[in-house]
C-alpha cells in the first residue's frame, strides 16, 4: 500500500523535531535560513506533498469544490468543467467531479459523499429525474453554499448562472419557420427541467408570433433527455407515424440532437429534404454528419466560469451574503445544412 511521505519522515532523515520541519515548511521567522533550505531541499528530493486533511482542520477549509453534472462525457458539460476549473485551479482549489447520470437517486448520494469529503462548496446542474431538492435544501440550511448552473432550481436562494434557453429556443424555431416550415415538433428533456421550460417558452413565442398553433402531439418529452437511445428513438418514431407529420423538428439539447440525427439516419429520412432539424447542441461530433445541423450555441465554457467566480465569492467573503445573482448569459444561433 501506498503511503505518501510525512513530516516525520523527513524529522528521522535530518535529524530534527517534527514542529521544526513543520515550521521550515511554512517558512517560519523563528527557522534559520540554513536549516530551511535543508527541510525544503529535502522535502522536494522525496516529492513530500502536505496532508490536506491536516490543513483542513488547521484552516476549516479543503480548498476543494464539489461539481455536480449528469454526464462528464456530455459535450456542454465537458466545457463547462474546463471554464470551472481555468478559474478554481488558478485560485488554488482543487475539483471534485460526480456524475448523476440523470439519476435522482445518484445525485443524492453524490451530494451526501461531496459534503462528507468536506468540500467548501458545490456546483449543481440538477439531473434530469429531480424534482425534490430536499438534499440540497438541507445542506444549504446548514450553511453549505450552492450555486447552480445551466439546471437551476429557483427554490434555493442563491447564485445562479444559465443560458438564455427563451431566446435560443426562439431563434431556432424563427430560423425553421422563416426557412418555409409550419408543422414544427419539439423534442426535448423532462418537462419540470428549468431548461426545458425555458425552450419550450421560446419555441411556443415563435409559433405565436407567425400564428402558428401549438400541437401538443408535436412535443415530446425524453424523461432523461436521450441518455437512452431507445427513449429518444421511440419520441422520434411517435412523431413520424402521426397523420399529420411533422416538416421540422426543433431538439432542445445535445445528446437529444445527436440521437435524434443517428435514428433518421438508420430510418433513410433524408434530412432536410422531408424534415428539417435545428437544435441545441455544443457539440463538434454533428459536424462529422453529412447533413451539418443548424445549431443554438450554448457559452458553456464562460458559465463554468461565472458560477465558480459567484462560489468563491460566497467563499471568500468576509460576511455573509445576503444578495445574489441570477445571471443570463447569451447563445448565438449557427445556421448550416439541415
Amino acid at each position: 500500500m501506498f503511503e505518501p511521505p510525512t513530516l516525520k519522515d523527513i524529522a528521522i532523515a535530518l535529524g530534527l523535531s517534527t514542529s521544526t520541519v513543520s515550521r521550515a515548511l511554512r517558512d517560519t521567522y523563528e527557522i534559520s535560513s540554513k536549516t530551511k533550505k535543508r527541510v525544503l531541499d529535502y522535502a522536494q528530493s522525496i516529492n513530500y506533498q502536505p496532508n490536506p486533511n491536516a490543513l483542513s482542520l488547521k484552516e476549516r477549509r479543503s480548498k476543494s469544490i464539489g461539481v455536480v453534472v449528469s454526464e462528464v462525457a456530455n459535450h456542454y458539460f465537458s466545457q463547462a468543467i474546463s471554464g470551472i476549473e481555468s478559474i478554481a485551479y488558478d485560485r488554488g482549489y482543487h475539483i471534485i467531479i460526480s456524475q448523476t447520470h440523470e439519476s435522482y437517486e445518484r445525485e443524492k448520494i453524490n451530494v451526501q459523499h461531496l459534503a462528507s469529503r468536506s468540500v467548501d462548496g458545490l456546483l449543481v446542474s440538477l439531473s434530469a429525474e429531480t424534482n425534490d431538492i430536499s438534499h440540497l435544501k438541507e445542506l444549504h440550511d446548514k450553511g453549505m453554499p450552492i450555486v447552480f448552473f445551466d439546471r437551476v432550481s429557483n427554490e434555493i436562494e442563491t447564485h445562479k448562472v444559465r443560458a438564455d434557453n427563451f431566446q435560443g429556443a426562439f431563434d431556432a424555431t424563427e430560423h425553421l419557420i422563416k426557412t418555409g416550415y409550419k408543422r414544427i415538433a419539439h423534442l426535448t428533456s423532462s418537462p419540470h427541467l428549468s431548461i426545458s421550460i425555458e425552450r419550450l417558452e421560446g419555441y411556443m413565442a415563435a409559433l405565436n408570433k407567425y400564428n402558428i398553433p401549438v400541437h401538443s402531439d408535436y412535443i415530446k418529452n425524453c424523461q432523461h433527455g436521450g441518455m437512452f437511445p431507445e427513449e429518444t428513438e421511440r419520441a422520434v418514431l411517435d412523431l413520424l407515424q402521426l397523420q399529420e407529420k411533422p416538416d421540422a423538428i426543433f431538439i432542445a439539447g445535445d445528446r437529444l440532437s445527436i440521437g435524434c440525427m443517428e435514428i433518421l439516419k438508420k430510418l433513410n429520412v433524408k434530412v432536410p429534404d422531408e424534415l428539417a432539424l435545428a437544435g441545441f447542441s455544443n457539440s463538434n461530433v454533428l459536424d462529422l454528419f453529412e447533413i451539418r445541423l443548424s445549431s443554438v450555441r450554448q457559452p458553456a465554457f464562460e458559465m463554468g466560469q461565472a458560477a465558480t467566480e459567484m462560489l468563491l465569492k460566497i467563499l471568500e467573503s468576509k460576511y455573509p451574503i445576503t444578495e445574489f445573482e441570477n445571471r443570463t448569459i447569451a447563445t448565438k444561433l449557427f445556421i448550416r445544412n439541415s
